[in-house]
């Protein structure tokens, strides 16, 4: 086989990166600046550190983000960006920031409108790079900054603009910017990051490179969440997130993800609840649906997070690293039931025919998912349990 890995150009990190900031944009020869950041940011004043870094330059800030932001914000972002004739974006935040930010870069400086791009129901592609972009994730979870996907919410699913030209120039990950974030986003975005990095693994699109990416987002993830989780300062955990958000994101750039986002995706076009959490809730029995296809892999997985698999089958192996996994979406008191988000039961069909629609993801997934499968999983996420 033969696989492409593809990076972004240029990644600095560390504690207090952000601080190289002013040295960065100089080299870019930029004057109008517009910085997409999470409403966060502006309530808490931590914006401040960035305008003041930003002092010398002209500056637009749009902080109007919503969680799964939808097609309308999505419009709306890209014609402020054109009437401020910005030529710089800089996303500030978590990824619906960073996705929004990429979007920007890109289609400010293309016709029409961005629903004419969407991956399922667009007529138009795109022809050329677009802004000079930067992103500063403020999460330790979703991995846009590495990636080249922008995703939207539609009325009850979602749609997506992916292409290479919406690879970020540069990122800046700072692990200092994700001391703030509250203990229920840590875990959501936390388990979104583990989800990226196992699905990546056991992806039919898996290669030598991203498997390491993968193995070595998993064993930080696994090993740091609880304890960013239980104390959003310290320093370690939140460094070792961080770092492992951005291998996973790497990882699932180049392998892609499958089942899991798949059936997630209707979760929050419908009911609005987070990417994170709806990864977390699935994660666990998409895994024991799909475990019969990717055994040994589930096992490579368990050795990684410190399992002792030494006197196992390959099956009970591959059984107990799901029971840890979702041991660990239980720590994070991530619920584990359709029912505890006010999903009831007829809602299933509906979730599998929008989830049958991401084919993009399924066709990556190790076991073919059809419609009765993915019921099944629905099902089993309504009543917590097959």
């Amino acid at each position: 086989m033969i696989a492409k890995t593809t990076l972004v150009p240029q990644t600095y990190h560390g504690w207090n990166a952000c601080q190289k900031l002013p040295e960065i944009i100089d080299k870019l020869a930029v004057r109008n600046i517009m910085l997409i950041a999470d409403p966060f940011l502006i309530k808490s004043g931590q914006i401040e550190q960035f305008t003041t870094l930003l002092a010398q330059y002209q500056i637009a800030i749009f902080s109007e983000i919503e969680p799964e932001p939808s097609l309308t914000l999505g419009e709306r972002i890209v014609e402020f960006a054109r009437q401020n004739e910005a030529d710089l974006i800089i996303g500030i935040g978590g990824g619906s920031a960073l996705d929004l930010a990429k979007l920007v870069a890109v289609l400010a400086t293309h016709e029409g409108k961005v629903a004419d791009y969407l991956n399922l129901s667009g007529h138009l592609t795109l022809t050329h790079k677009g802004l000079p972009s930067i992103m500063i994730p403020t999460t330790s979870g979703t991995g846009s900054e590495v990636t080249n996907i922008s995703v939207l919410s539609l009325e009850s699913s979602k749609d997506v603009i992916a292409h290479d030209y919406l690879l970020a120039d540069i990122a800046i990950l700072d692990p200092a910017l994700t001391q703030s974030v509250p203990p229920r986003v840590t875990a959501a975005t936390g388990i979104d990051a583990l989800t990226h990095a196992v699905e990546a693994y056991l992806s039919i699109n898996a290669d030598p490179i991203s498997d390491q990416f993968s193995l070595k987002a998993i064993s930080l993830i696994y090993h740091s969440l609880p304890k960013a989780y239980a104390d959003g300062h310290d320093v370690e955990a939140r460094t070792d997130m961080s770092y492992g958000s951005y291998l996973a994101g790497l990882a699932f750039f180049n392998a892609g993800v499958a089942g899991v986002h798949a059936l997630a995706y209707p979760l929050g076009g419908q009911f609005h609840i987070s990417h994170g959490e709806s990864n977390a809730l699935l994660l666990p029995y998409v895994l024991e649906y799909i475990s019969d296809a990717c055994e040994a892999r589930l096992c490579d997985i368990g050795k990684v997070i410190g399992l002792d698999l030494g006197r196992l089958t390959i099956p009970e192996g591959a059984k107990l690293t799901i029971i840890a996994l979702q041991q660990l979406v239980k720590t994070v008191n991530i619920p584990n039931s359709l029912q505890e988000f006010a999903i009831e039961e007829r809602h299933l069909e509906g979730l599998t025919v929008d989830a049958l629609k991401q084919t993009r993801l399924l066709v990556r997934s190790p076991l073919k998912l059809e419609k009765e499968d993915i019921f099944t999983i629905y099902n089993a996420a309504y009543n917590g349990g097959f």
